[in-house]
């Protein structure tokens, strides 16, 4: 839970408790697991009859009575256990600069993060300006129409850069996961970093600067304290344990109950804004969509659609997709004939979906096939 947004929590709730269930005075009677509370959906709760809700606990007795399965070998969690750490464990050998990461951006992540991390056609944004000063804009709140509010990216909101090294060296780039190297992920994570001009040892990182396993936890990220409960450290567990055991810490009323869980008439708080009569002039209510332009030849229709769904792809070579202008590339497509092109198209082809992830029609993904050829010959 992140700090700045706690006594928002608990002060714009719709609903506001005019008492509690007596429930809550029955729950120092009952059996804990191991002596533990139970943390089930956001509440520490106790256990009674094996269950702490409509859920059984997963005890040492029960895992006896599995009778099917067999353990896994130490090579088999090995090739699981490929997490990195807040404290460093699990960080590789490699290493990788600013220069080498800017020029693996440019290859491999910008046809969907665009220039500088500038994020577009729903790809985040990886950074929007300087992470120190974007960090201050979380304190915002958009209590009136105009306002800015917060401005989360990786730079600003997340607390740890290991959680971008374990992302980007299992899911990315999107169509080829698990490919880079470490050196190439820590060459990556090092120009983000610069973008987001995040300093290490008070110094900025110019492109010369090298991250490596040996100075990895040099990095500070500006939101590291903010976010509740401190998980670090071998007593994390048991302060998210208290944490969650006191409801005043996230707004909630300690009463574990579905229904007739207060007394009285519940306060709703209402959304109050101004009817469309107050523009000048008032804006349209009409619910008609625009009437669809006529054209004979399709050929608008279907620059349209590659603009807005395949040139993620296909603007570039960078997603291993034939680029839309490479003649030879093209040419290499089709030597197969352009029926096995509408059929990989239709059908879906190594990290591409069927259609592009469309809800074309066959005959519109052919259209779209024939401008993309079109305008590569």
């Amino acid at each position: 839970m992140f700090k700045s947004y706690r006594k928002v929590i608990s002060t714009v709730a719709v609903v506001a408790l005019a008492s509690v269930s007596a429930m809550a005075a029955s729950d120092a009677s009952r059996t804990y697991a191991n002596g533990k509370k139970v943390i089930d959906g956001g509440m520490a709760y106790p256990v009674k009859n094996g269950k702490t809700s409509e859920y059984y606990v997963n005890t040492p007795k029960a895992a006896k009575d599995v009778k099917f399965g067999r353990p896994a070998t130490a090579n088999e969690m090995k090739a699981w256990d490929i997490d990195v750490m807040y404290d460093g464990t699990g960080l590789p050998e490699g290493q990788g600069s600013v220069e080498e990461g800017d020029e693996l951006y440019e290859a491999k992540c910008a046809a969907c993060h665009f220039d500088f991390g500038a994020g577009g056609a729903g790809y985040p944004a990886l950074q929007h300006g300087n992470a120190y000063e974007i960090h201050e804009t979380l304190k915002l709140q958009r209590l009136n129409p105009d306002d800015d509010g917060p401005k989360r990216d990786f730079g600003s909101y997340w607390p740890y850069a290991s959680t971008l090294f374990w992302y980007i060296q299992t899911g990315m780039p999107h169509p080829a996961p698990m490919s880079l190297s470490s050196s190439e992920t820590y060459a990556l994570v090092a120009y983000i970093l610069s973008i987001n001009e995040i300093q290490i040892d008070g110094e900025d990182l110019d492109d010369d600067f090298v991250l490596s396993k040996e100075n990895f936890l040099k990095i500070q990220m500006p939101n590291k304290d903010g976010f509740v409960p401190a998980i670090e450290g071998k007593n994390g567990l048991e302060n998210v344990r208290k944490f969650y055991d006191d409801a005043k810490n996230f707004g909630g009323n300690k009463v574990r109950c579905m229904k007739d869980c207060f007394d009285g008439e519940p306060k709703v708080a209402r959304i109050v804004g101004a009817g469309i009569s107050v523009f000048n002039p008032p804006l349209s209510s009409k619910k008609e969509k625009p009437a669809k332009k006529e054209d004979a030849s399709g050929a608008n229709a279907s620059k349209s659609t590659y603009e807005e769904s395949c040139a993620v792809c296909h603007a570039t070579d960078a997603m291993g997709a034939p680029a839309v202008g490479d003649k030879k590339a093209w040419a290499a497509t089709l030597k197969k004939g352009i029926d096995k092109v509408y059929h990989n198209a239709i059908h879906g082809i190594n990290g591409m979906p069927p259609k592009g992830g469309t809800s074309l029609d066959d005959a519109a993904v052919k259209a779209v096939v024939d401008y993309m050829v079109s305008q590569s010959k």
